[in-house]
Formats: structure tokens, C-alpha cells, sequence
């Protein structure tokens, strides 16, 4: 099987990087738009702008892959709010090149979306629930949904919610390192107490778009942790397993910060269907943060 991997220099990107470098059968195309940042490997790394449509076209003809994973997005809430043009450029019309050059190659074609698509009035949600996004973000993330739904590929969307994990060579960073960095540079740090998630490892989330791709299991996905937390809860456990002083996180409410995109109250995802079809199983939060601990020691 050849699997090429759009936005190979993220975390979820160089998660599925490591996990396919290990598995014989397959052979691997990691694109992204800068520098290669993952450890060498037997893999072929490819410079791509997803934003290009003449360089997507050239690289998906020239390596006529079985299946494509899209990982690139603008996932910067804010900053999709403050430049729409942007956000529509990478997270819809980029998704329309992949699909066309898909459409030539016959590619089986796996689509990262999110959370965001809900309003956070009904959390956590069924891969049927009704989606009202409520930011340009969301919004560009169900417009690409879209896009595939009515595009004759073969695909599948894969909602997940709050990636956090470490590779070595990191972009930016997640929740989980954050609060971790901040109190033990003896920090005081607010954290929102009124939103709820489930909380996704991202080897979690790696190996269920894997298991999506070896079945080429087609339609919607819900990939997530499993338990239902905000984002205090969270810190306060952080804080806890790695033994960091607690009274350094206020708890408050979102209505302190003026952000400028709305985010859903309460999401969270009901992972029946993945369990059931893809035998999919992910790690509870606290198994989640023994994960990382193991791997900073090797960062």
C-alpha cells in the first residue's frame, strides 16, 4: 500500500510517520510545506503546498498513492477569525485541489475535520448529530466536509478534538504542555472551568486513521480520548502526575477572555462506532499523560 501524508511536519503528521515507518507493506510519501522535520527514515519526504494547485496535482500524479491522509489545516481558532481569506485558502480550496488530484489517482482519501462543527448544546456528539459550527474556523472545516461528501471519492472523515502528545521537533504547542511548562517555570496560569472535551492522545488519533486506511472504511469517524474534561480538569491532573504546585491554576470561567471566535460550550465525541467497527480503543487521560512523560524523557 503507498499512503502519502499531507501535513507531515505536525504532531498528528509525524505520529503517522513514525507508525508507518514500521510497517513493512507499506510504502510512505510525507509531504509538507517547509523543511522535512522528522527523523530520516525509509520513507520519501516531498515538499508541497497544499495552497498550490499545480504542485498538489504534480506530486499526487507523480506518486499515484492508494490512499491520502490530509493532516494540513489552519487550526488557529483566533487567527482563521482575524483572516478569513487564509483559512478559506488552506482549510476549503486546498481541500478541493487534494480531491481533484485524488479523483485522477483513484486515492482513497482521509479527511481530518473537528469538533468545532457543533454549536456545544447537545455534547458529546454521534457522527449523525446535526452540525451548527459557530467560527470561520468551524465553518471552513464543515465546508471541506462538504466538499468530499459530494465529490464521488472514496473517503473518510475523521472528527477529532484537542490533539496533545510531543514529537521531537515541535511547531507549537498543546494544552497538556503548556500547563506543565508554565508551572514549573512557577507560572500562575488561568484555565477555563466551562468547557468540556474529550481529549485526544495523538498516537490515539494516529493509529485510528491507520485502522480507517487499512479498511478504507469509508463515511464519518468520531477519533478521540474518552474522557469527557475541561480544560481545569485537565491542568489540575497534569499538574498532579507530574507533582507541580496546583495552587498556581485559577479556575475561571470563559467569559474572562475576549477571544475573538466563539467556542462550543461542551462537544466531546460518543466513540461507539469506532469501537464497534475499527475496534478502536483509546487510552484514558491519565494513561495519556504516563505516554508523554515517558516520551519527554527521551525529547
Amino acid at each position: 500500500m503507498k499512503v502519502l501524508i499531507t501535513g507531515a511536519n505536525g504532531l498528528l503528521g509525524q505520529k503517522l510517520v513514525q507508525l508507518y515507518e514500521n510497517q513493512a507493506n507499506v510504502e510512505l510519501i510525507a509531504t509538507g510545506r517547509g523543511e522535512n522535520r522528522n527523523p530520516q527514515g525509509t520513507y520519501i519526504y516531498q515538499q508541497m503546498d497544499i495552497t498550490s494547485n499545480k504542485e498538489v496535482n504534480s506530486v499526487i500524479l507523480k506518486h499515484r498513492p492508494n490512499v491520502v491522509i490530509n493532516t494540513a489545516a489552519m487550526t488557529h481558532v483566533d487567527q482563521c477569525e482575524l483572516d478569513p481569506e487564509a483559512c478559506q485558502k488552506l482549510n476549503v480550496d486546498a481541500v478541493a485541489h487534494l480531491i481533484d488530484a485524488c479523483k485522477q489517482t483513484s486515492s482513497f482519501f482521509i479527511h481530518l475535520s473537528t469538533d468545532f462543527i457543533f454549536d456545544g448544546e447537545n455534547g458529546p456528539y454521534a457522527e449523525d448529530d446535526l452540525p451548527n459550527p459557530l467560527s470561520k474556523y468551524a465553518e471552513s472545516k464543515l465546508e471541506s466536509e462538504k466538499l468530499l461528501q459530494a465529490s464521488g471519492l472514496k473517503y473518510a472523515i475523521v472528527r477529532t478534538m484537542l490533539v496533545y502528545g510531543i514529537v521531537h521537533d515541535m511547531s507549537r504547542s498543546n494544552i497538556i504542555l503548556w500547563v506543565k511548562q508554565s508551572l514549573e517555570d512557577k507560572k500562575q496560569i488561568k484555565v477555563v472551568n466551562d468547557q468540556w472535551r474529550t481529549p485526544t492522545l495523538a498516537e490515539d488519533l494516529a493509529k485510528g486513521c491507520v485502522l480507517i486506511a487499512e479498511k478504507k472504511a469509508e463515511g464519518v469517524w468520531h477519533i478521540s480520548g474518552k474522557d469527557l474534561l475541561t480544560p481545569y480538569d485537565m491542568a489540575m491532573a497534569t499538574a498532579e502526575f507530574f507533582e507541580l504546585d496546583k495552587s498556581l491554576i485559577e479556575e475561571v470561567d470563559g467569559s474572562i477572555f475576549t477571544q475573538p471566535a466563539k467556542r462550543p460550550a461542551k462537544t466531546g465525541f460518543i466513540l461507539d462506532k469506532a469501537r464497534r467497527e475499527l475496534e478502536y480503543e483509546p487510552v484514558s487521560f491519565k494513561e495519556g499523560l504516563a505516554i508523554l512523560k515517558t516520551q519527554l524523557a527521551h525529547v
